[in-house]
């Protein structure tokens, strides 16, 4: 399969922004306890703007809604935004809470543990999501994470689907969401562990993915991709279910794959690519996200796609 066409396709993405802290370490430490780190970075994060960057990079017009505090991080994260060529018309900076931050530990098998303060995040408002109405109106796709009120994840759900725009519904961190909202999700993507607190169902191996997909599907989604990590993406529609494996790489560091993944999904949707081609794209687009340290810095451009994928 190539790899999206040049038309430009138009995703708003609805989320959080952070300001990653990530220490290496040679593993992730037990509860009260110290352990010496090898490095230390500092980049931009957040799973809203992980999705954004990872679509814009791959050639999607971009529009992102968020919220952030009027301090250094704030501005930081929306210059660079702004560098990739992201739409920030719709994010607010507001000026009674800090900017999100997120502290990670990343071990030597690129295993992660994460810690976020939320700050700005969980100020976005429906109202926010109501000034970007026109955009999402003439989208191709809307992406939403559960990193910010959900209520405003609902309203803006509700939005895209007054305006028949399909929605990717990323259910991280997961809690329970009821089958009202589901019911208005085009595609739900979660993890192994997301799709457990999801469905009641642990995900071990195919028959397992497949039990908790098609419980999800019975709940009103129409198509769930749950993605296995190194092993791919389980995707399942009415029609049935199927492996969709992976490129094997090296892992460093696993924070924000599946953000990576998701931007790629929209991307290939959003230019009418078939399901299996849009998973097996994104699943390239995760795998070259994995051999990065850190979120943002990690999401890989179209070109480096196409050239992993062999195109």
């Amino acid at each position: 399969m190539s790899s999206p066409s040049p038309d430009r396709p138009s995703i708003v993405v609805v989320g959080s922004a952070n300001t990653d802290m990530v220490i290496t370490a040679p593993r992730i430490p037990s509860p009260g306890e110290t352990i010496l780190g090898t490095s230390f970075v500092m980049a931009p994060g957040g799973k809203g703007a992980n999705q954004a960057v990872a679509a814009a990079r791959l050639g999607a017009a971009v529009t992102f809604v968020a919220r952030v505090g009027t301090d250094l991080f704030g501005s930081e994260a929306i210059a660079g935004y702004q560098r990739d060529g992201i739409d920030t018309a719709f994010i607010v900076r507001d000026p009674d809470a800090p900017s999100g931050i997120a502290m990670i530990v990343v071990d030597a098998h690129g295993e992660n543990a994460i810690v976020v303060a939320s700050g700005a995040n969980m100020r976005l408002t429906p109202a926010d999501v109501d000034r970007a109405e026109h955009a999402i109106a003439e989208a191709d796709l809307l992406i939403l994470q559960l990193e910010v009120p959900d209520e405003t994840v609902r309203h803006a759900v509700e939005l895209a689907t007054a305006h028949r725009i399909p929605v990717i519904l990323n259910p991280a961190p997961a809690h329970p969401l009821d089958d009202a909202l589901l019911q208005q999700v085009e595609y739900l993507t979660p993890n192994e562990t997301e799709a457990r607190i999801l469905t009641g169902i642990d995900v071990v191996d195919d028959a397992s993915a497949d039990r908790a997909a098609r419980t999800l599907l019975g709940r009103g989604v129409r198509t769930v991709v749950l993605t296995l990590g190194a092993r791919g993406a389980w995707l399942a529609t009415d029609g049935g279910g199927r492996l969709i494996p992976t490129a094997r790489v090296q892992a460093v560091d696993t924070t924000a794959a599946g953000d990576a993944f998701n931007g790629g999904l929209a991307v290939a949707l959003a230019v009418r690519h078939t399901l299996d081609e849009a998973v097996r794209f994104a699943n390239h687009v995760g795998a070259l996200a994995v051999t990065k340290l850190g979120a943002q810095p990690s999401m890989p451009t179209r070109d480096e796609v196409d050239a992993f994928m062999g195109d």
